[in-house]
């Protein structure tokens, strides 16, 4: 079982806890389409950085 650690309490906890059962901090919620915009435009800053 893969774990991460709660920033606020640093107890273990397993990787998909959206919620930590110890001091209940949230986990923030990463939208797919963020990471592929910034994918984009390190793409497109490459590419006007080479031509």
């Amino acid at each position: 079982m893969k774990t991460k650690e709660c920033p606020s309490c640093a107890m273990e906890i397993d990787s998909k806890a959206s919620v930590c059962p110890i001091c209940k901090f949230e986990f923030p919620q990463r939208k797919p389409w963020i990471a592929w915009t910034a994918i984009l435009l390190v793409i497109i800053w490459l590419l006007s950085y080479i031509l």
